[in-house]
């Protein structure tokens, strides 16, 4: 599958990371600021940035939250006073980030948008052009950086620009190197496993590889894994540890050691000693790592990873359900 347009936006991540550090987001960061909390909602992998992004900004000493975009529309307790919303969206098409969104500027909320370029959101924070393929790659990583830019810029010491930039560097060396050369095809399914905010990247993972290649996968954080999660697997399914040396505890190394015990196959990846990015920094070239091998594991299922959604899936009326 080589020259899929899943590859080439997977390389184009590290020149629009570098793109990120140079927009002008004082704007955004002032809305934010005055914000006694901050809500984040997003669908799918837009919900995966929204709970990193929440973490950054707790960082930062805000008071941030973040919801599933469908829930936070249609079952949550809708904002209260001092109220910001921050809706992220790769299309400004997604049927209840778009309701969050115009509901919130209907009622007057403090509102900040993240989507891609051109998308018809006079308001938004535009990150990079839509993504070429179903499987989005560029668009994620972008909205990671932008949301860092954010926290950045409310008090968060990490997610400078030139902490970006040696992000971005991280990304070029895992494009030229992605070291998942361990991580076999599995006979049956793929768990994907990491502490705290590995966890987020390994269910961003597991989505990239369940939409690219077809392969059944999940994602979990360490503790959830254990507690029922690793009940169903066997010797005909894998297991991917994401920097077990981040736990504290030493359970997602432990974990691991109980999967051999069970003969599935367990693979590990971990960033380079001299890579030296905060954990949620790290986020981004630890999922780049995993798009490449979502990539991967299409060419050897002679997969097309760039149409991800078909059939009665891919039904225009239930994409619609939810929208403003």
């Amino acid at each position: 599958m080589a020259g899929t347009a899943l590859l080439r936006m997977i390389n184009s991540q590290a020149d629009a990371l570098d793109r990120m550090t140079e927009l002008d987001l004082a704007g955004p960061v002032a809305v934010l600021a005055q914000a006694s909390r901050v809500i984040i909602v997003g669908t799918g992998t837009s919900q995966h940035a929204a709970e990193l992004g929440a973490m950054m900004l707790a960082q930062a000493g805000r008071d941030a939250c973040w919801y599933p975009a469908a829930t936070w529309a249609r079952w949550g307790p809708g904002p209260r006073a001092g109220d910001a919303l921050c809706v992220i969206s790769h299309t400004s098409e997604t049927a209840y980030a778009a309701r969050a969104r115009a509901e919130a500027l209907a009622a007057g909320v403090p509102l900040v948008t993240i989507t891609g370029l051109g998308r018809g959101w006079p308001e938004a924070i535009g990150t990079v052009p839509p993504d070429e393929s179903h499987t989005y790659t560029v668009s994620y990583t972008s909205t990671l950086a932008v949301l860092a830019r954010l926290a950045h810029g409310l008090g968060w010491p990490d997610g400078s620009a030139e902490q970006l930039a040696r992000t971005a560097g991280q990304v070029r060396r895992v494009c030229a190197d992605p070291g998942t050369e361990a991580v076999a095809m599995p006979a049956r399914s793929l768990a994907i496993v990491g502490p705290g905010p590995w966890g987020i990247t390994a269910r961003e993972g597991a989505l990239k590889i369940r939409e690219g290649a077809r392969v059944l996968a999940e994602g979990f954080d360490t503790d959830r894994l254990l507690h029922g999660g690793a009940v169903p697997y066997t010797a005909a399914d894998g297991l991917v540890l994401l920097e077990p040396g981040a736990d504290p505890d030493g359970l997602t190394g432990a974990v691991g050691d109980a999967a051999r015990q069970e003969r599935l196959q367990v693979a590990v990846l971990e960033a380079p000693l001299d890579a030296g990015l905060p954990p949620l920094l790290a986020q981004i070239p630890m999922i780049v790592r995993l798009q490449l091998l979502a990539e991967t594991f299409a060419r050897l299922r002679h997969q097309n990873p760039d149409v991800a959604v078909t059939g009665a899936w891919n039904e225009p009326a239930i994409w619609g359900m939810g929208a403003p």
